[in-house]
Order: C-alpha cells, then sequence, then structure tokens
C-alpha cells in the first residue's frame, strides 16, 4: 500500500463539514527562510500561522475580522484546534490557504482550511478552528451576539 494511503484511509478530510461551506476566501503566502526547520520543511507549528493567515484575509474580505468582533464589545479565542499534515513545503514555495467558514446555530465560529501548493491542487495540510464569543467581562455568550446574528444575515448564511 503506497505511503498516502496508510493516512489516508477511512478519514474524513475536515472534522465538522457536513455540508458545503458557506463562504470561503483563498489567500497565497510564500514561505520564508525563518518558517523552516532544520530540515528545511516547514516546521509544523508554522501551519497554525498559516490558518490565522487564512482568517485575516477571510475576515478583511467578508467584515468578520479580529477588530470587527472587538468594535462589537467581543472577543472570539480559539477553543479547538486541528491539524493534519499531508505533504511537506519547503523555503521559497508558494501556497495557498483556503478557509472556509461552516456555518452553525451555536455560537461560535468555525472555519475548516486547507493548505495547497501552488498548484492549487496538491494538499499540504488540513484543519478546523472553533472560536466562541466573550463579552467584555470575559464571560462566555451561549447565544449569538446581535452583530453576529446580522452578519449572518448580510451573507445569507
Amino acid at each position: 500500500m503506497p505511503y498516502e494511503n496508510i493516512f489516508e484511509k477511512g478519514m474524513k478530510k475536515h472534522k465538522y463539514r457536513a455540508k458545503e461551506p458557506a463562504l470561503t476566501d483563498r489567500t497565497t503566502i510564500k514561505v520564508r527562510f525563518s518558517e523552516v526547520d532544520s530540515m528545511r520543511i516547514v516546521w509544523h507549528g508554522q501551519y497554525i500561522k498559516y490558518f490565522e493567515d487564512g482568517r485575516e484575509t477571510f475576515g478583511k474580505r467578508y467584515g468578520i475580522g479580529y477588530c470587527d468582533i472587538y468594535e462589537n464589545g467581543y472577543t472570539a479565542p480559539i477553543v479547538d484546534l486541528t491539524c493534519q499534515y499531508k505533504q511537506s513545503l519547503s523555503f521559497g514555495e508558494e501556497a495557498i490557504v483556503e478557509t472556509n467558514y461552516i456555518a452553525s446555530d451555536a455560537a461560535k465560529i468555525i472555519f475548516e482550511y486547507t493548505v495547497y501548493k501552488s498548484d492549487g491542487e496538491t494538499v499540504v495540510a488540513t484543519g478546523s478552528t472553533v472560536q466562541v464569543f466573550l463579552n467584555s467581562n470575559n464571560e462566555l455568550e451561549w447565544t449569538n451576539p446581535d452583530f453576529y446574528q446580522e452578519w449572518k444575515k448580510k451573507w445569507n448564511i
């Protein structure tokens, strides 16, 4: 059995996706020297930063960035994060970070990520994050904040 198939057999590509993502953004990154390890490949922790790059560009594009949340009186810490590694990236390579918003009725923001090589087809890593809302007293919000409900309506989610 080929090496790739050992890890793919029986595994879901993404943790949360039961249907197509509600909104998607793609951004290109270039692997910098400071992001690689002694094996000259991207250090495993760097992929989490790539996910954050994806969240930031998604937020700017769709109006749900960190500042938008903060200006409405909330913060949105990450409470769950996954990352599955499929292939390596090396110094100087370009990659595409695809960020997918997964709709949920709960008071949380769910993103799933796919990092591709520059060809847009070869999957390097997949992962997900879940963020919850904390109010200005750092208390967990159990219902969707008004601004988030309005944001969902704006995008027909």
